[in-house]
Order: structure tokens, then sequence, then C-alpha cells
């Protein structure tokens, strides 16, 4: 009997064991992005509301056009790889929205939504070719896309910040 749970248990954790490794690529990914958009979110809320519509010249993005386009990202790069936005959310309308409060729930929601996406994405499908209509890469290529994005802007906000004088939470 004693032998018998033994190699049930053996077995059990065997099976999690290749299951977190089955999902490595994904997992890892969703981790660094996390903290990215923990970052990014730290960031937008240590802006003042007047401060979202600071930009560093003339046709340059916004604190709030910056904060958006990272959203719009989120779901357009999760589209691509068949996974659409949800129902209430409209692409078209996204750089419509104002206001700081309503900036970060936007942001949030588009956080969410792309962080619960990458686990579904299947290990055995990571090399399909996706074509995002700026490159053709596989999707891994538009899972690390995700990724490098979200850092991408927020070096861009850690500039805007400090051009406000306003100090990275994280480093303070």
């Amino acid at each position: 009997m004693k032998m018998k749970l033994l190699l049930m248990s053996t077995l059990a954790l065997s099976l999690t064991s290749l299951k977190a490794q089955d999902n490595l690529a994904q997992s890892t990914i969703q981790t660094v992005l996390q903290g990215n958009q923990g970052q990014v979110i730290q960031l937008a809320e240590a802006f003042s509301e007047e401060q979202y519509d600071w930009r560093p010249s003339e046709g340059v993005s916004s604190v709030g056009e910056a904060l958006m386009h990272v959203a719009g990202a989120n779901y357009y790069l999760a589209s691509k790889m068949g996974f659409p936005p949800p129902e209430d959310v409209d692409m078209m309308a996204l750089g419509k929205i104002s206001g700081k409060a309503n900036i970060i729930a936007a942001l949030k929601k588009s956080n969410a939504f792309v962080l619960e996406k990458i686990t579904m994405v299947e290990t055995a499908s990571l090399n399909e070719e996706v074509d995002f209509g700026f490159a053709k890469m596989n999707k891994l290529g538009g899972l690390l896309a995700m990724m490098e994005h979200n850092g991408e802007h927020k070096g861009q906000l850690i500039a805007y910040a400090r051009s406000n004088g306003v100090v990275p939470p994280w480093s303070k």
C-alpha cells in the first residue's frame, strides 16, 4: 500500500513538472511582462492628472496617449494570435479615452487580458507563423513582442516622468 501511494505521488509530481515545463516560455514571458506592466501602472499613477496631456514636443505622444498606445497594442498583438478583444472593448475608440482614472482602468484591463491569453497559447503552436502587419514572426516572437513593447514604453514613461519631476515609485 505504501509503495502504491509513493508511486502515485511520484507520478502526480512528474506530471505536474512536465506541465510546468510545457508552458515554460509562456509562464516566463508572463512573469516578466507582469513586472513591466506593474511598473507602467505605478508610473501612470504617479503622474498628476494635468501631466497626462504633457508631451516632450509637438507631434510626440503625450503621457496619456503613450499609455493608451500600450493598451491598444496589448489587444492588437493578442488579436493577431487568435484572441480577439473582449466584446466591450472598442478598438477604434481606445484613442478617445481620456482622464487619468479612465486611462489607468483601460490599461489595467488590457494588461489582465494579455496576461490571461499568454498561458492559452499552446506550446505546440509557438512556431506557427503569424502576420502581425508590421512583421511576420512565430507566436513565440509575438509573445516576446508583447513583453518588449511594454518594456519599451516603460522606458519612454520613465523619461517622461523624470522630465516632469516625477520619480519612478520603485526607485525612491
